[in-house]
């Protein structure tokens, strides 16, 4: 899940939320929405076994 933050700057976020936190994990914040979107394609892509 990508959010657009304050900044102008886009966060990806963990689908599920964490257990212990009740937050979700952020995998990285990116410049763009492109380069945040990439990020989650190979993020998905090791996930996968």
């Amino acid at each position: 899940m990508i959010r657009k933050l304050k900044d102008g700057k886009y966060r990806l976020y963990s689908r599920k939320k964490d257990e212990k936190t009740g937050k979700r994990r952020n995998p990285g914040t990116f410049d763009t929405r492109e380069a945040a979107e990439k990020h989650e394609r190979e993020v998905q892509y090791f996930k996968r076994d």
